[in-house]
């Protein structure tokens, strides 16, 4: 209230119908001379409308590439030569063996040397006295024991039993002896033994000066 006097508000317009409701008469002549003055398009009734349309190819995305590991093991094939060489060596090596072993023909009838004989290439081991490996008194006893014959242990002792014959009387299967060395008489002046550390036992001729011949029984 102002001033004494009541303000009496206005009633608000309630019909919703004039709210959507466009009265084309209210326009304006402008607007009217433009909607008659606008330019009508007309389409015949046969008229067709046609739209290009690019051919479109397609293309199907290749097939993943798998590399393929080819896994190769390298191989050493031997060269002729070293064919050769090997065959060589093996060949003398048989050789150097079969002459190694091979005995005068005038102890074909020894025991003592044909029990000898089978251990030749075993090595020489200072203080052996078995097919492990002998020293050179150690081989003779232990050659002369298969026999059924008892030796001393030393070449001292051996040097002493049996029967001391000339060379020109010797015979295979009999001792020599020198100092400080023994070995077994193989006939034709061949002797096998047991020589010293880093050798085997060998046929090999007599190489002792003025050696003594001993026939133990």
């Amino acid at each position: 209230m102002l001033g004494g006097t009541a303000a009496t508000a206005a009633p608000v317009e309630q019909d919703s119908t004039k709210l959507n409701t466009v009265d084309l008469n209210a326009l304006t002549t402008q607007a009217r001379a433009a909607l008659e003055s606008a330019p009508a398009v007309t389409v015949a009734a046969e008229a067709g409308f046609a739209i290009e349309s690019a051919a479109v190819a397609v293309t199907p995305a290749p097939e993943p590439v798998v590399e393929r590991v080819v896994e190769t093991r390298a191989t050493t094939t031997p060269s002729r030569s070293s064919e050769r060489t090997a065959t060589a060596a093996a060949s003398t090596a048989t050789t150097e063996k079969k002459a190694a072993v091979e005995v005068p023909a005038s102890a074909a009838g020894s025991s003592i040397v044909s029990i000898a004989t089978r251990y030749v290439g075993v090595p020489y081991v200072y203080g052996g006295t078995s097919p492990d490996g002998f020293d050179c008194s150690g081989f003779t006893q232990y050659v002369f024991a298969q026999a059924g014959i008892s030796l001393p242990r030393t070449s001292s002792g051996q040097g002493n039993v049996g029967t001391k014959v000339s060379r020109a009387d010797a015979q295979p299967g009999d001792l020599i002896w020198t100092p400080g060395h023994i070995s077994i008489y193989a006939g034709d002046g061949m002797q096998i033994d047991a020589p010293r550390p880093g050798k085997t036992i060998q046929v090999r001729q007599i190489w002792q000066s003025n050696p003594t011949f001993i026939r133990v029984a």
